[in-house]
């Protein structure tokens, strides 16, 4: 188990390094940074999904680090702040119809990095590989639920 364990990490790190590489002409084009790009995708691939609180909660973001790109998010005009009506508090966050085109391309990089790291294999293949990873990432949710208790 320790192998594949330690394969899993390394492939952790390479596939964010081929990640952040497909996406460098994005930024430089942009003047965005990942940060802002992993705020932007969460949104737009998580509608249901739309507050600062639920970006560091689910995508391992710290407080900081969402706020910031949020603000900057907002002041490119990519990015709407909407109270919400129950309790002022809470914001919701939404793609601004200026964001959109910006938010397909980022979903467009994404699947394409998506489809590379699945080449290869044939469709039988990716269904079975999903419901596994399903099975292991709730496995996973529910180890992570124990840990807390």
């Amino acid at each position: 188990m320790s192998i594949s364990y330690t394969r899993l990490l390394q492939f952790s790190q390479q596939f964010s390094k081929f990640y952040a590489h497909q996406f460098a002409p994005l930024l430089e084009r942009t003047g965005l940074t990942m940060r802002e790009v992993h705020v932007l995708l969460f949104l737009a691939n998580n509608p249901d999904y739309d507050t600062a609180r639920d970006v560091t909660l689910y995508r391992g973001m710290s407080k900081s680090q969402v706020s910031q790109a949020v603000e900057l998010l907002w002041a490119e005009g990519l990015l709407q702040r909407t109270p919400d009506e129950a309790d002022r508090r809470m914001v919701h966050l939404s793609i601004t119809p200026a964001g959109r085109p910006l938010a397909r391309e980022c979903q467009a990089l994404q699947e394409r990095c998506g489809a590379r790291l699945l080449d290869g294999l044939a469709p039988e293949q990716v269904r079975q590989l999903r419901e596994l990873l399903e099975t292991v990432l709730d496995n996973g949710a529910h180890l992570a639920e124990e840990a807390s208790q």
